[in-house]
């Protein structure tokens, strides 16, 4: 930790205490945080000309849905792996946070997304999760392990959540970010062929 600042080693401190006393509302907040800010960067970087309320809506996403499912997601992992040590064990969470965390997550994102977006028929509710899911999953496949061989190597599992939502706020801003660029041509494709 000597490559952090003082204040940046206060703010860990101070953080992770609150990790301890309180996991669920601290990585709800974060959680919290972490999507309303990836919203509002997403917006800022895909040009969009006015901000909207969707910047609110993740931030309540994050706090109300994704930092307490992700939560109870990775202290059940906990459990099944608790006082188990060996490469077995640290393959065997990966196959859980690959196979069981990160399908259910994704699901979820894509479920809040498109209700976010307006959608309410569960039918077209299940085609956004068929249509988006595998291409979500194969990214994730790749990041996830990689994420989980760092937190397993270098961090303490009490603060792999609120890394977790970090790696999440990197990649979630990129496809965000990605997804609104490609909104953003195709509604200007559309106008020019309207003159």
């Amino acid at each position: 930790m000597s490559g952090i600042s003082a204040n940046g080693k206060a703010f860990l401190a101070w953080y992770l205490t609150h990790l301890a006393a309180t996991p669920l509302r601290t990585k709800a907040c974060t959680s919290g945080v972490l999507s309303g800010f990836q919203e509002l960067t997403a917006q800022k970087l895909s040009g969009v000309k006015q901000l909207d309320k969707r910047i609110i809506q993740m931030a309540a996403y994050g706090l109300f849905v994704s930092g307490p499912l992700s939560h109870f997601m990775y202290e059940i992992m906990n459990k099944i792996f608790a006082g188990k040590t060996g490469s077995s064990v640290k393959i065997g969470q990966l196959l859980f946070q690959n196979l069981v965390i990160s399908p259910v997550m994704n699901s979820v994102y894509l479920t809040a997304m498109a209700m976010i977006a307006g959608v309410r028929e569960p039918a077209k509710l299940k085609a956004n999760i068929k249509n988006g899911l595998l291409p979500m999953q194969k990214v994730s496949w790749i990041v996830s392990p990689l994420s989980m061989l760092f937190a397993q190597r270098f961090l303490p599992p009490t603060t792999w959540v609120p890394f977790f939502n970090f790696v999440a706020f990197i990649f979630g801003t990129y496809m965000n970010t990605k997804i609104k660029r490609r909104r953003i041509r195709e509604a200007q494709e559309a106008e020019a062929k309207k003159q």
